[in-house]
């Protein structure tokens, strides 16, 4: 199954996200690298939030992820959501 995590980011996201991206994207990289997160990235003019596919067999891993991401635990994410995504073309 595929899952889209949705972050909703603080107005000064980019400032505030120096001290923290090192810690943030190694977390993001041993998702990845477990096969569970597979394509991520920050929205751009205006930097205002991120994306994250992953995939897979239930919420609760993309769920644990935001949980535990340094950027959700020191406050740079405000809001973020997760949505069943039904992938249509491409994919396996």
């Amino acid at each position: 199954m595929y899952f889209i995590l949705f972050y909703k980011t603080v107005d000064d996201y980019l400032e505030r996200r120096i001290q923290y991206r090192e810690r943030h994207l190694n977390y993001a990289m041993d998702s990845h690298n477990r096969g569970e997160l597979i394509i991520a990235g920050a929205y751009s003019e205006p930097a205002d939030g991120a994306v994250l596919i992953f995939k897979a067999e239930s919420s609760t891993i993309v769920e644990d992820f935001a949980k535990n991401d340094p950027y959700v635990i020191y406050g740079l994410v405000v809001e973020w959501t997760v949505r069943k995504w039904t992938v249509v073309i491409g994919g396996d």
